[in-house]
């Protein structure tokens, strides 16, 4: 198994390389410090799995995903805290790691990227993830795990989440339901930044189908839907429904 780190500071390979040597008896590893030199390598060599530094000098991660044939592989970003880009892996539903890299997080990662369901229409996830950093203003894309890998929707798509104890039901403006194989709650930190609002344990909504609110303690929607608010929730929702 071929593991490659992309990173343009030598002492973070030393730390992943360091980390690797519990596995060192099955791994060959290989390291590059410029998009040029992992292009190059990771089209040569075809590894199992990519580390890939988000900066690389003046170049990015993200550059490198754009230019190279190869994509058969397992991804893991490694980054320092960059909102926009960790929001932009959540969405694509690729895994990172924050630097300085942490042993019990590192493994974790590792550990899910040696499954082979991991690379599952990666080549897809890694198109969700530059449609979504190339541009703050077309609507977001979210890779959505369901039992047969994933679907690709338009987060203004949905209308809302309903929670299904460890399972969600998504329901979108062309009228479709769709199952995925996480908890609502997953969704509500995913989308909450995005107009979507947690009215009730078992509701999120897209703000933008709310048509009004009743006192009686339900949002209308405008496909007819009510849906309960929970008592707790009911200021806060009317105010963030009066930013829309």
């Amino acid at each position: 198994m071929i593991v490659a780190i992309v990173d343009d500071e030598q002492h973070c390979i030393d730390h992943l390389v360091h980390l690797l040597q519990p596995h060192i008896g099955i791994l060959e590893i290989v390291s590059f410090n410029t998009v040029s030199e992992a292009i190059k390598g990771i089209d040569e060599l075809h590894p199992n799995i990519v580390f890939l530094d988000v900066q690389l000098h003046d170049k990015t991660g993200f550059d490198l995903l754009a230019s190279v044939s190869y994509r058969e592989f397992n991804l893991i970003f490694t980054t320092a805290y960059e909102k926009y880009a960790i929001e932009a892996f959540r969405f694509s539903a690729i895994a990172y790691l924050l630097k300085p890299v942490d042993r019990e997080d590192f493994e974790y990662a590792f550990q899910k990227a040696m499954e082979k369901s991991e690379q599952a229409q990666l080549h897809e996830r890694i198109n969700v993830l530059l449609s979504n950093i190339s541009t703050e203003h077309n609507p977001k894309r979210i890779s959505v795990p369901h039992k047969d890998g994933y679907l690709f929707l338009v987060a203004t798509d949905i209308i809302r989440c309903q929670a299904d104890i460890n399972y969600t039901h998504i329901f979108t403006s062309d009228g479709k339901k769709h199952t995925a194989s996480k908890t609502l709650k997953h969704f509500e930190q995913l989308l909450v930044g995005h107009n979507f609002f947690r009215t009730h344990n078992s509701h999120l909504i897209n703000l933008r189908y709310v048509t009004s609110y009743h006192r009686d303690g339900y949002a209308l929607l405008d496909n007819g839907e009510r849906l309960e608010v929970s008592t707790r929730r009911r200021e806060s929702f009317i105010k963030a429904c009066s930013l829309i």
